[in-house]
């Protein structure tokens, strides 16, 4: 079962006694996965489509705690997948069903007493904070989803209609998040993409065990980024080491070849010949080796003046152009 169905069926065991919050859900579920079917002589029925038995549980429960009434319920079999039913439940009676789009804020009666269509959220179904709550719950249940926090952070509801698109999204971001809105062929999708954002709208909608599920990854996905930065800043610092003490050995094994390193200073004669035989060896433990020590500094001023003195001797030979296009080359 993939992450996002967990927490749907998760959201469906959620108690609601509230009514104002239970018509709140039932609106957003109406809007999101339900259609409106008009038939002769102006008799109207309600359909609701699912493919996730807890979510079809869930409407057939609200209809019966809001409108003491007995959904009709069909079952059948996906053609495509082969595998999973499909719930059809329906609201043929017609005073019920005005009676659901009324309370919805679905469809209301202008002067001339026709039926409008609204597409939006009304707000007198989202005064209150518990009742925004649920009309998002609602909302994820009936057209949402969550990708797999271990591959992406992705939460998203679609649908069909680019008012109800706006209104959800204002409705999101009314709890300090950050919601967004793309087209993607003939639907709207709202989305949020940062993963502390998506925990807060969990914890926002009660999807409190697929919050935790999602906290850990994110916990364990940031150590592991951590762990991985250090490793290469290492691997990073460990290879300009190398790099560097071979450079230093090629000088020193240059100025040997051309002029001898007892002909060196003291100070630099001693720091050449122990590079030479500790090659291997930090900054810090020549210095340690030296006597006295010599801080990693020192060491490195050193070390440095050889190199000046290893390009001094590359220019007065004609070596230095040479080298340096070598390394162009390279």
């Amino acid at each position: 079962m993939s992450f996002s169905s967990k927490t749907k069926n998760e959201l469906s065991r959620i108690e609601v006694e509230d009514k104002c919050c239970q018509i709140a859900e039932l609106s957003a579920l109406i809007r999101m996965s339900g259609s409106i079917q008009i038939s002769g002589l102006g008799k109207i029925s309600i359909k609701f489509t699912t493919e996730n038995a807890a979510i079809a549980r869930r409407i057939f429960s609200l209809l019966k705690k809001i409108y003491d009434i007995h959904t009709e319920v069909r079952v059948r079999k996906n053609r495509q997948l082969k595998k999973n039913n499909n719930y059809l439940m329906i609201i043929n009676n017609p005073i019920v069903t005005n009676k659901v789009l009324a309370d919805t804020g679905i469809y209301e009666k202008d002067k001339e007493q026709y039926f409008n269509i609204n597409y939006g959220i009304p707000e007198r179904l989202i005064d209150k904070r518990c009742c925004r709550r649920s009309y998002i719950r609602g909302a994820f249940l009936g057209g949402g989803s969550l990708s797999d926090p271990e591959k992406t952070y992705h939460l998203e509801f679609v649908t069909h209609s680019s008012k109800h698109a706006k209104d959800l999204s204002n409705l999101i971001n009314s709890f300090d998040l950050n919601s967004k809105i793309v087209t993607r062929k003939e639907n709207y999708v709202v989305y949020l993409k940062e993963g502390e954002q998506i925990v807060d709208l969990l914890n926002i909608i009660g999807a409190h065990s697929a919050l935790l599920k999602l906290e850990n990854i994110r916990v364990l996905k940031e150590v592991r980024n951590n762990i991985n930065r250090i490793v290469n800043c290492e691997t990073a610092n460990l290879s300009k080491t190398i790099n560097a003490a071979l450079r230093q050995i090629k000088n020193i094994q240059y100025i040997d070849e051309v002029m001898g390193i007892e002909n060196l200073s003291k100070g630099l004669a001693d720091i050449a010949r122990l590079r030479l035989q500790n090659r291997e060896a930090s900054l810090k433990e020549l210095g340690q080796m030296l006597s006295p020590p010599v801080g990693k500094s020192g060491v490195n001023h050193r070390l440095r003046k050889i190199e000046e003195i290893a390009d001094k001797l590359r220019m007065e030979r004609g070596e230095y152009d040479a080298i340096k296009e070598d390394s162009n080359k390279k």
